[in-house]
This record gives C-alpha cells, structure tokens and sequence, in this order.
C-alpha cells in the first residue's frame, strides 16, 4: 500500500481547508448528525488510557480533538496543522477554554517537526486521508512516538454491505448540496465522499498499520461502518524508519503565536 495516499496534493488541500475553516465545525455537526462528537470522545478516551505525559494530535484542524484531550486532563498536548485559518479557530476555542496545555503548531504531517521517541501518544482525526502517503504518513508518525507508544487514527472508511449504496448516495448527493449550502464551497465537500471511498478499509489500515511498526492493532467503526477508531501499538524495540527530509526543529515564523514550520 505503500505510495497510496490524498486524491489531491498537498498546496491544494491546504487551500481548501483554508477556504472552508470558518465553517468546517458545522459542517461536521450536521453531515454526522453531531455523533462526531462522541467519536472524537472516544479517541481521546484510547489515547489517555496510557497516561501519557505528551500528546500529539495531527491535523488537529480546529482543536476539537487537542481541546478534548485537555479537558480530560491531558497533561500536554501538541496540535499541528497545515492550514493556518484552521489553527486560527483553534486558538480562539483555546483562548475561550483556558486551555493552556495545549501549543498549536503550524507543519506538515509528513515532516514532523519533533524529535526522534519524543511523544507518548500521536492522535489523528479525519486527518490521515488527506495526507500523499499513508504509509510513510504511518511511518512518520511511528518516528516521533516512543517505543511501546500508541496511536489512534478516527477516520472515515468507504460504504460497505448492503447499505452501500444509500450510504453513497448520502455522501455523494446530499453531503456536496449541504456543504455548497453552509460554506459556499461545494467541490469542497466532492472531495470528502471521493476522498473516503479511495481510503483503505478498516482492515486493510489495520494491515498497513501491523506492517508499519505497530505490532498491536485493534479497531471498532461507527455510524454503519462509515467511521473506523484504530487504536494501535508502536513496538518495543523495533529499528525507525530514517526520515527522507531533514526534520527542522526550530520555526521558521511565528504568526499570531502559532510557531509555523516549513510546509510543502
């Protein structure tokens, strides 16, 4: 599965994300009939079992996930972005929250810019299909966790079983009207049906994820197997993958706070 990965690259989804930020909470509301909210509930549920000291939470958009992750005591939280206008949103919800274990970073995913074995758990929410590779995605990810670290991918999964297709008639019919509805921006919500039905199935990402470092895998899906929690385990001991880019430690900019990163 290696090289499998976003139907579209990165400048371009970075943009998208950036047009459709100020309604992207609602619009996550209404396409999930607000079950979203539990889910997120439930990967931050996994990721705090282990009592981790450090967590990061990819494609942290605008800080649902991370903020989730505070609330429940998390005792530091690291949200990384590409899209500054999602990271903008995610500071105003911090600031209204008090949430002050959390430290919003803008990078790219690919590219983390942390240091080898230096967090305890990595999160992941409806962030993994957006990304070119998911392999090396899964690799990178594996870089930064400590070993025995754990990480846990939401995520939507393509329509399966004989509510297929009216499943994909929701998604792609009704999901692109409401979204050119409720941000102007109906390719926008395209992409998302497009996107998802190009993901690897549940079974298949817990297959990836075993062949990537991460020994222990387990999952549970929601909302008619149309949303998957893979929650798994980054081997003991087991040789990293090198990173293909040299790993910047120090942002090149900061903007409104938000330490920013090279991005691709």
């Amino acid at each position: 599965m290696s090289g499998r990965g976003a139907l579209r690259p990165p400048s371009e989804i970075r943009q998208m994300f950036d047009r459709i930020a100020r309604r992207y909470d609602l619009m996550n509301r209404l396409m999930s009939f607000g079950r979203d909210v539990a889910w997120r509930r439930a990967a931050a549920q996994a990721a705090l079992e282990v009592a981790p000291s450090v967590i990061l939470d990819v494609a942290t958009g605008t800080g649902d996930l991370a903020l989730e992750l505070a609330a429940r005591g998390a005792c530091r939280v690291l949200a990384l972005d590409f899209s500054f206008e999602m990271l903008r949103l995610a500071a105003r919800k911090r600031a209204a929250t008090r949430a002050q274990r959390v430290a919003l970073l803008c990078g790219d995913a690919m590219r983390l810019p942390l240091r080898d074995s230096s967090v305890d758990v990595c999160t992941i929410a409806f962030g993994l299909r957006n990304l070119p590779d998911y392999a090396a995605a899964i690799g990178e990810f594996a870089r930064v966790l400590r070993p025995g670290g754990r990480l846990v991918i939401l995520e939507t999964t393509p329509a399966r079983g004989l509510l297929a297709p009216l499943l994909r008639l929701y998604f792609d019919g009704f999901v692109p009207w409401l979204g050119g509805l409720v941000s102007g921006d109906r390719e926008a919500y395209r992409y998302l049906p497009r996107s998802t039905a190009a993901f690897p199935t549940p079974h298949e990402l817990a297959a990836l994820l075993r062949s990537s470092g991460f020994p222990a895998v387990r999952y549970r899906t929601f909302m008619l197997g149309t949303v998957a929690l893979h929650i798994a385990e980054r081997a003991s001991s087991s040789p990293l993958r090198e990173p293909t880019v040299a790993v910047q430690h120090t942002p090149c900019a900061t903007a409104q706070g938000v330490p920013t990163f090279p991005l691709t």
